[in-house]
């Protein structure tokens, strides 16, 4: 007994030291977006519309599958005094690709093609390509025939070599002149014209924007045997539930279509004329592209970007499997591939399958700043989203400002996320 008794203290001592460390409270879970983030980003989007060098803007961000910002700032609609809001509509131009991506990708999924088949194998509007070498002494172009033919890797990762600029002796004129990209062309048409045009330069050989992503929204229609805008809409966007996510936006929601501002000087905007800004988005056009074209909301569009970030999943709908997700996000050029354009701009990036990928971390404080494995694209109207695996973190900003961000928004934005760069030295 007496045994027992001088035990009891030794017991009691264990009982308060188990019940204490049971109502320890849990590990709290560190945010890249907590409350220093947010107020940077308040701040530097703030600053864009007080400057006069943004009438409106707005931003989403989810990490670890919560919402831990939103806000919005200036107007959608100066003229008519429409505030920016979470539900505005707004032009998202070439953030149209990665969904077109997605769209092609289920095709992949399902047997219906490999990245290294030959583009010709399905559409024979692109075999026997010849490329361009300049022209003679009376300007007619030299051609050559292509080394090999352009892939369906080729078409993904922008190195088809198909042309995209208005400077090519005799090829620009000839693009001009075919107009592949008519809003009044089926994609059909469209891929005859851009078929028939030569390639700049021989495929796999440089990173090269342009219309690619156009001619995989034909090729989802060649393989699928269905239009391409039911396609997307029955594979990618109703699944998502993305209901405002169009080319086409009814009159009942013109009212929630941003305005479109051009940028001619420090804090100098005009807004330009909706029959002009709008003219693809009031009325179906015969084409329906997949590199441009499409119309979204905030929410739509992050909901595209959180099934990303699930590796192909949300809410209980898969829209594509986790290893074709980490396909699209893998860098497919290969360092044999020097002369890439303006990609650079981007930060240390390779390209994947419709999005860019960062490869490296910044070098200097002033490159983009990101993640690696990180993977995003933009639009012409400044528009932005990434994908950060590592920290399960998706940011989504819109904007309406031409020309394509030329002050430094994407990079403020950015730095206004993750905190400044700061570059170790020894590095």
């Amino acid at each position: 007994m007496k045994k027992l008794l001088k035990s009891l203290p030794v017991i009691a001592l264990g009982l308060v030291v188990l019940i204490s460390s049971c109502q320890q409270p849990e590990e709290k879970v560190e945010f890249i977006v907590n409350e220093r983030a947010i107020a940077r980003l308040d701040s530097t989007l703030q600053s864009y519309v007080n400057s006069g060098n943004v009438a409106g803007i707005s931003a989403l961000i989810f990490e670890k599958d919560q919402e831990v910002y939103f806000n919005a700032f200036g107007f959608a609609n100066q003229e008519k005094q429409i505030p920016m809001d979470r539900n505005t509509i707004v032009q998202i131009y070439s953030m149209t690709k990665p969904i077109t991506g997605t769209a092609l990708m289920t095709l992949w999924e399902e047997g219906k093609f490999q990245l290294d088949d030959p583009l010709e194998k399905y559409a024979p509007e692109f075999a026997n390509m010849k490329v361009y070498q300049g022209v003679d002494e009376n300007g007619k172009m030299i051609l050559v025939d292509a080394d090999r033919p352009v892939t369906i890797r080729d078409i993904t990762r922008h190195t088809a070599g198909f042309p995209n600029r208005n400077d090519i002796p005799g090829l620009s004129e000839l693009m001009a002149e075919k107009d592949a990209r008519s809003y009044e062309n089926t994609l059909t048409q469209m891929a005859e014209k851009i078929g028939s045009t030569p390639l700049w330069f021989q495929p796999g050989t440089q990173w090269e924007y342009g219309q690619s992503v156009d001619v995989q929204a034909f090729l989802v229609e060649r393989l699928s045997g269905v239009p391409y805008a039911e396609y997307v809409q029955e594979h990618v966007l109703s699944p998502l539930k993305m209901n405002t996510t169009r080319y086409v936006v009814p009159e009942e929601d013109l009212n929630r279509f941003s305005a479109a501002y051009q940028r001619t000087g420090e804090g100098q905007l005009t807004q330009m004329p909706d029959s002009a800004a709008h003219a693809f988005n009031l009325k179906k056009w015969p084409l329906t592209p997949g590199g441009f074209g499409l119309t979204s909301t905030l929410d739509d569009y992050m909901t595209f970007a959180r099934m990303l970030v699930n590796e192909g999943t949300i809410n209980g709908t898969t829209i594509l499997k986790p290893e074709t997700v980490k396909l699209m996000a893998t860098n497919h050029l290969p360092d044999s591939v020097t002369e890439r354009s303006w990609l650079p701009s981007k930060g240390r990036v390779g390209f994947g399958i419709d999005f860019a990928v960062r490869t490296d971390p910044p070098a200097t404080a002033e490159e983009m700043n990101g993640v690696v494995g990180e993977f995003f694209w933009d639009g012409a109207a400044s528009t932005l989203f990434w994908v950060d695996p590592k920290n399960d973190l998706v940011a989504v900003l819109f904007v309406q400002l031409y020309p394509y961000d030329g002050i430094g928004l994407h990079k403020n934005f950015r730095d206004a996320v993750y905190g400044k760069i700061v570059v170790n030295p020894a590095q």
